[in-house]
């Protein structure tokens, strides 16, 4: 059976947090009046919907309509239990807990999801053993080291080695009793046509992927070749294949260990490779990602955003490196509330192999005084393969720099690049002027139809007036004592049974509590819907005090449609009494409706 924490413990960990301060962590706030906003991190989102009020530490996002408190927070993005949200929370809060919360105890996630992550971290787990204590695994280890891996690092990372035999990981499931079904959908393995499986990975380094939680969902193997495995005919990388764990698109390498470490810092730095993260973790720097590929996709760079809006791109400094780094700056560029700068690598290399040569010192000043503007990177990434002293060459060449010059926002550094430009090529800085303004012309063009093609926003549900007038009365009953007081006594009826639902669990929760504190009532309430509706209604833009006046126009409008619909129930039931004949039913409804009648014209 599960363990109850103690009223007094959730409301002692409650009182001790600041929501922002823990939401911080996820989601890159910023104030906005007396509340903060930020892009909301459970949908995609350009233009911040995500709101936290610190006042009433509740969060709620105006595009998807999520809402709730702290504890609600964690349960929606962590995916964990009550209990484990309250345990989270006063670890990240460094509040003593004397509890021991175990997870096996609260059922909140999908079954198979956790036999499927279970499987993962299992094999994590068997493929580290196998590099670092078994004879398997000395070619792999002695890779790694020649790498310059530690063992703390490979501890580090989990990184382990898939020995070649197609069945090795097959047995430990069979023994650990993994259905068919669930290791067909892991992704771990290849199904043949006799319906057996074999391992997907062997022969290979292993390295971990996790998702943002920290939670193994899938694998990158590196193959590993040796005089008795060549491996001509394999792939030097293998990724797992997209499962429903494993999405390629949304996985950033080392986003779980790195996140917070970004958030601090203000700035995430972006690698081609798994080996670059790990190389700049050895040198301290620990705010390293890399994508699954080096085209970066909408979802990575808006989990990226929601975190931070500064953004170094590090690539190997090869030319397929420099081609990836000029991509990821146009990718950036439809974010503009990210600011990128690049980082070129000096002599072609990787940051793996910058550090072997330089050491950690020269790698850190690398990033942190190496940095390029997108700009300055592409005057020198469009001169490749051109020669600018042939007059063609050189017209391509400025023509593509306008066009990137177009989309620079300050005034000041457009001016200062055109002066470099006029000077390196001895030209009329009002000439380059003018070419600038064409393009400027043809980006504003290009946004014009881009904002037109933009994708429709979710849509917001209109309330009746009368519900609108049931939502501000419960708002009222919340924040005075007297309305709900009044309401209670005086045995009014809401139209909608949800509005009449949640005045009596305010007036019990009251009743307990004394007075009315709104994150502590979503813990009360144990029906999402039910939080979700008290949320919505929290946000009410409302004056701070009511008077008699709103009160009776609030009750008016609600008994009007009250009695509007008694008429309509009576009106129907006369009708069925007209059609089987029974004539003092009807006549006794006649007089009802007459009677309601009046009171609706009264009122």
């Amino acid at each position: 059976m599960a363990q109850r924490i103690p009223q007094e413990v959730i409301d002692d960990v409650r009182e001790k947090t600041n929501i922002v301060e823990v939401i911080g962590q996820y989601v890159q706030l910023k104030k906005s009046g007396k509340n903060y906003s930020g892009l909301c991190p459970f949908h995609e989102e350009k233009t911040p919907s995500f709101s936290v009020a610190e006042d009433k530490q509740i969060f709620h996002c105006f595009g998807c309509g999520k809402g709730g408190n702290v504890f609600t927070f964690l349960q929606e993005i962590e995916g964990i239990s009550f209990p484990e949200s309250v345990q989270k929370v006063a670890e990240m809060e460094q509040i003593p807990l004397q509890l021991n919360i175990n997870p096996q105890t609260e059922v909140v996630e999908n079954s198979d999801q956790k036999k499927l992550i279970t499987l993962h971290e299992k094999a994590r787990d068997l493929y580290n053993h196998m590099l670092i204590n078994t004879a398997v695994g000395e070619a792999a280890l002695d890779y790694l080291q020649q790498r310059g891996l530690d063992d703390s690092i490979i501890e580090e990372f989990k990184l382990g080695f898939a020995p070649n035999q197609r069945d090795f990981l097959v047995q430990i499931s069979r023994r650990e009793g993994f259905s068919d079904d669930i290791m067909e959908r892991s992704g771990l393995f290849i199904r043949r046509e006799d319906g057996s499986f074999v391992d997907r990975f062997y022969q290979r380094v292993m390295f971990p992927l996790n998702d943002f939680r920290g939670k193994t969902i899938g694998f990158s193997g590196r193959l590993l070749k040796t005089a008795e495995y060549p491996g001509e005919d394999q792939p030097k990388y293998l990724n797992s294949p997209e499962t429903e764990l494993f999405n390629k698109r949304v996985v950033l390498f080392n986003f779980d260990k790195a996140r917070n470490e970004i958030r601090k810092q203000g700035e995430a730095i972006l690698f081609e490779g798994f080996m670059d993260v790990i190389a700049a973790w050895r040198a301290g720097i620990k705010t390293g990602l890399a994508s699954m590929g080096t085209s970066l996709t909408e979802q990575q760079m808006a989990a990226i955003e929601r975190i931070t809006n500064q953004v170094i791109i590090a690539y190997d400094g090869d030319s397929p490196g420099m081609a990836a780094t000029e991509r990821a700056i146009t990718s950036f560029s439809n974010h503009s509330r990210i600011n990128v700068s690049a980082v070129t690598i000096p002599e072609q290399l990787d940051p793996d192999e910058y550090l072997k040569k330089y050491g950690a010192e020269a790698l850190q000043n690398l990033f942190q005084h190496g940095r390029q503007t997108p700009f300055v990177f592409k005057m020198n990434y469009y001169k490749k393969g051109l020669n600018l002293d042939n007059e063609n060459d050189l017209l391509t060449y400025l023509n593509e720099l306008m066009q990137d010059l177009a989309k620079v926002q300050s005034p000041v550094e457009q001016d200062l690049y055109l002066s470099q430009l006029a000077d390196n090529f001895q030209l009329s800085k009002d000439s380059l002027k003018q070419q600038l303004q064409l393009a400027r012309n043809q980006v504003r063009n290009e946004r014009r139809q881009t904002n037109v093609q933009s994708a429709p926003q979710v849509a917001v549900q209109q309330l009746s007036q009368t519900e609108k007038a049931e939502q501000m009365l419960i708002y009222r009953s919340m924040n005075e004592p007297m309305v709900r007081e009044e309401l209670i006594a005086g045995g009014f009826q809401f139209v909608h049974d949800q509005y009449q639902e949640l005045l009596l669990y305010i007036d019990s929760y009251m009743i307990v509590h004394g007075n009315f504190i709104l994150a502590d009532f979503l813990n009360y309430l144990k029906d999402d819907g039910m939080k979700q509706l008290i949320v919505d209604i929290s946000i009410i833009p409302m004056s701070q005090d009511s008077n008699e006046r709103e009160i009776s126009d609030l009750k008016k409008v609600i008994a009007l449609t009250g009695l509007a619909e008694e008429i309509k129930k009576r009106q129907l039931e006369q009708l069925e009494a007209r059609k089987t004949g029974n004539q003092q039913k009807e006549l006794e409804l006649t007089v009802q409706i007459i009677e309601l009648t009046k009171r609706l014209k009264q009122a």
